[in-house]
């Protein structure tokens, strides 16, 4: 398979065009010289790190959520930049990025593999009145929860300890969660009715939203609720069309 071939299946797949982003989709270093793909290393962000992995794993593509080009960057291609995009030619590693697509995707997307490890019930799109909603809302399993119960899943989920603003006594049932820095669609949560919001991020005003709204926010990390659609995309792409698929997690405390 070319790296054109591999494009055209996952365009088709995430459907890039129906959003408006941060950042190119897709193809956005092109070092394969119409070589064929043998093995896709993937990971989160493309930072020097992961990318030294897929060279010593001798990868043909990295696959990853978060490339380069976002829109408030500097055109001019220098420093830290210019030696990660050399080290791909250099290899010749190409470079495949889907950011929100991959947020979106009702299959292999963040949010709901995230939902999948974390034992949720996905019951609809945290921003229902569009036809690519970015999050979901749904239910944990069972009875409901305190928060501390509810933080607890997520530690051991995610091993890792989230940051909790606690809204008050209320358990929880009904959810609402969007994975990254996505603190800010708590309001778009506490329109749906929700008993607590999970994103990635948090910020000072979210303290003081979340307890002023009676709605518990739990802080899970950007880089851990973000680390599963991009493997679960990886895993797609091995298991229908044959290629090796590797996912390497440079962890991140954020």
């Amino acid at each position: 398979m070319l790296i054109s071939d591999l494009i055209n299946i996952l365009d088709t797949e995430l459907t890039p065009e129906l959003f408006k982003d941060y950042c190119p989709n897709g193809l956005q270093i092109d070092a394969s010289f119409n070589k064929p793909i043998n093995k896709i290393v993937s990971g989160v962000t493309a930072c020097q790190l992961l990318i030294d992995e897929a060279v010593k794993h001798q990868a043909d593509v990295l696959l990853v959520h978060h490339g380069f080009f976002w829109k408030s960057d500097s055109p001019t291609i220098c420093g830290a930049l210019a030696k990660k995009i050399a080290t791909l030619f250099n290899h010749g590693i190409s470079l495949i990025t889907y950011h929100l697509p991959l947020d979106a995707h009702q299959v292999w997307g963040n949010n709901v593999q995230l939902a999948k490890i974390l034992n949720w019930k996905v019951c609809g799109g945290l921003q229902p009145q569009t036809t690519t909603p970015i999050g979901n809302w749904g239910t944990v399993n069972g009875s409901a929860i305190s928060l501390e119960q509810f933080a607890q899943s997520i530690a051991t989920g995610l091993n890792r300890k989230p940051l909790c603003i606690n809204a008050g006594d209320k358990q929880i049932k009904k959810i609402a969660w969007c994975t990254g820095a996505a603190q800010r669609m708590i309001k778009e949560a506490l329109a749906l009715g929700v008993d607590a919001f999970v994103s990635g991020e948090i910020s000072e005003d979210t303290v003081h939203f979340a307890r002023e709204n009676n709605i518990h926010y739990i802080s899970a990390g950007h880089h851990a609720t973000e680390r599963y659609g991009v493997q679960a995309l990886g895993s797609w792409i091995q298991n229908t069309h044959g290629i090796q698929h590797l996912f390497i997690d440079i962890n991140s405390p954020v």
